[in-house]
C-alpha cells in the first residue's frame, strides 16, 4: 500500500489545507511531515473558517487519524493553543492525534534566536515568521535538539536546562533592541508540556509500517511550497526544511519507492510573503486587484501577499522535481474579470532566453517573458460542474495542462470545500 503525497509548487499559501480535507474521506491517516508552526492550512465549512498550523487538516473528519511526524518541529505552547481553540468541536485528541517522538521542540529561547537574527541581518532580512524554526533545525542538524520523547525521561528538565544556557551564550554577541521575558514564556512552556505528554508519543515510522500492511490508506501533507525547500528554493530567502516530496521520506519514514501519487497544488497566479526574488511580481492594479479579491494575507502572521502572474517556469521545476502526478488548481475565481491573463512562459537573463529556472533568480536581472490569454468575466464561484466552467477559463487550464504535461484533476473556485470542482 503506496503512501499518496499532497504538496505546495509555488511559495506556499497555495491553499494545501483545503484540498486536504477535501481528499480525506479516501484516506484513514494524515500525517504531517516538515515544517512547524509557521504554516498556516485554512478550512472552511458550514460558513466557518479554521486555520491550522501544526494539527494536520484532516482532524475535523472523524474516522482519519492524524499524525503529527518526526520531519516536524513542534512548537508546545502554540500546539496547546491549537488544542484549546478546537475545543467546541468535541474532537478527542487522546484518539485521533499522534506524535512521533522523534519530532524536535521547539523552546522559549528558539523564539528569541530567530528574532535576534532577523533583526540582525537589517535590510538583508529572510522574512522570518519568528516561530523558532530556523533556529530549531538548526540544533537539530548540530545534534542539539530536545526531541518530543525527551519529555518522557527523567532528565528531560537537564538537557532543557543545557540548551537554553546554550542558546543564552549566542544571544550574548547580538545587540537586541527588544527585551524578553523568558521567565514568563517558560512557565507557559512548561504548563504546555504537560499538555503534550498527555497525548499519543508513538514510534511513528513503525506506527506507519503496521499500518501500511493492515491496508490503511495514508496521505502524507506537506508544509509552505517547493520554491521554499532548503535545498531547492530561491536560496536563502527559503524556509528550514525540505518542503519537496523528498521530504515525505525523511520526514515520515517512508521510503522512497513507497510513495503512490503525488498531489501538486497551484494558484491560478502566484503569490509570496517575505523578502525573496518573485520574477512575475505584479506592482500595478493588477496586483493590487488579486491581493484583494484573493484576500491574499499570511494566515498565519497576517502579512499581505506580493501577488503576480503564474510563472510556468518555476511550476515546471517544481512538478519535475517532484514527480507530481496530479495537479490541483487554486483560486481560479480570483482571475474573473482580467481581460488578459498574462501566462510567464520563459525568463530573459542578461540577453538569454531561458525555459528552466536557474541558480540565480534575481529579479534585477530578470526578465519574464509572457504569453497573453483571453480572460473571462464570468462568477465562478458557484459553479459546481466542470462542464459549466467558462470557455476562456477551461482554455487556460488546457494551456497549463499542456506545458506541465501533468492531468489538473481538481480545480477550486472558493474557500469553501464545496466550491471544488473535480474533472
Amino acid at each position: 500500500m503506496a503512501i499518496d503525497l499532497i504538496l505546495g509548487l509555488q511559495w506556499g499559501d497555495e491553499g494545501k489545507g483545503k484540498i486536504v480535507d477535501v481528499l480525506t474521506d479516501n484516506y484513514d491517516i494524515i500525517a504531517r511531515f516538515q515544517g512547524g508552526p509557521n504554516a498556516g492550512h485554512t478550512l472552511e465549512f458550514d460558513g466557518k473558517k479554521h486555520v491550522l498550523h501544526t494539527i494536520p487538516s484532516g482532524i475535523f473528519h472523524p474516522n482519519s487519524l492524524n499524525l503529527i511526524g518526526n520531519g516536524v518541529v513542534i512548537d508546545p505552547i502554540s500546539l496547546k493553543s491549537e488544542i484549546d481553540s478546537l475545543v467546541p468541536y468535541k474532537i478527542d485528541f487522546s484518539k485521533k492525534l499522534l506524535i512521533s517522538k522523534k519530532a524536535h521542540l521547539i523552546l522559549p529561547t528558539h523564539k528569541i534566536l530567530d528574532a535576534a537574527s532577523e533583526e540582525a541581518k537589517g535590510k538583508s532580512k529572510i522574512g522570518s515568521t519568528l516561530k523558532g524554526i530556523g533556529p530549531t533545525y538548526m540544533d537539530k542538524t548540530g545534534r542539539n535538539g530536545i526531541r518530543v520523547g525527551d519529555i518522557l525521561s527523567k532528565n528531560w528538565k537537564t538537557k532543557y536546562l543545557k540548551l537554553t544556557k546554550k542558546h543564552l551564550g549566542i544571544l550574548k554577541s547580538y545587540n537586541l533592541t527588544k527585551k524578553y521575558d523568558l521567565n514568563l514564556n517558560e512557565n507557559v512552556f512548561f504548563k504546555s508540556i504537560e499538555k503534550l505528554r498527555k497525548l499519543q508519543l508513538i514510534d511513528s515510522e513503525q506506527f506507519l509500517m503496521n499500518s501500511k500492511k493492515n491496508g490503511m490508506k495514508i496521505l502524507g501533507e506537506g508544509a509552505q511550497g517547493s520554491l521554499l525547500d532548503v535545498d531547492f528554493g530561491t536560496y536563502p530567502f527559503v524556509t528550514s526544511s525540505t518542503t519537496t516530496a523528498a521530504g515525505a521520506c525523511i520526514g515520515l519514514g517512508v521510503a522512497p519507492n513507497q510513495i503512490g501519487e503525488v498531489f501538486g497544488i497551484f494558484k491560478a497566479y502566484s503569490t509570496r510573503v517575505g523578502s525573496g526574488p518573485f520574477p512575475t511580481e505584479l506592482f500595478n492594479s493588477e496586483g493590487t486587484i488579486m491581493a484583494k479579491v484573493g484576500n491574499e494575507y499570511g494566515s498565519t502572521t497576517g502579512r499581505a501577499r506580493r501577488c503576480g502572474w503564474i510563472d510556468l517556469v518555476s511550476l515546471k521545476y517544481s512538478v519535475n522535481i517532484n514527480g507530481v502526478t496530479k495537479l490541483m488548481m487554486m483560486k481560479g475565481d480570483v482571475l474573473s474579470g482580467f481581460k488578459k491573463i498574462k501566462i510567464c512562459t520563459s525568463y530573459l537573463i542578461n540577453g538569454i532566453e531561458i525555459d528552466y529556472f536557474p541558480y540565480d533568480t534575481n529579479t534585477d536581472n530578470l526578465k519574464p517573458i509572457y504569453k497573453e490569454l483571453p480572460g473571462w468575466d464570468e462568477d465562478l464561484t458557484s459553479i459546481t460542474k466542470f462542464s459549466d466552467l467558462p470557455k476562456n477559463f477551461v482554455k487556460y487550464i488546457s494551456f497549463l495542462e499542456n506545458a506541465l504535461e501533468v492531468p489538473i484533476e481538481i480545480v477550486s473556485v472558493g474557500p469553501d470545500r464545496k466550491q471544488t470542482i473535480f474533472k
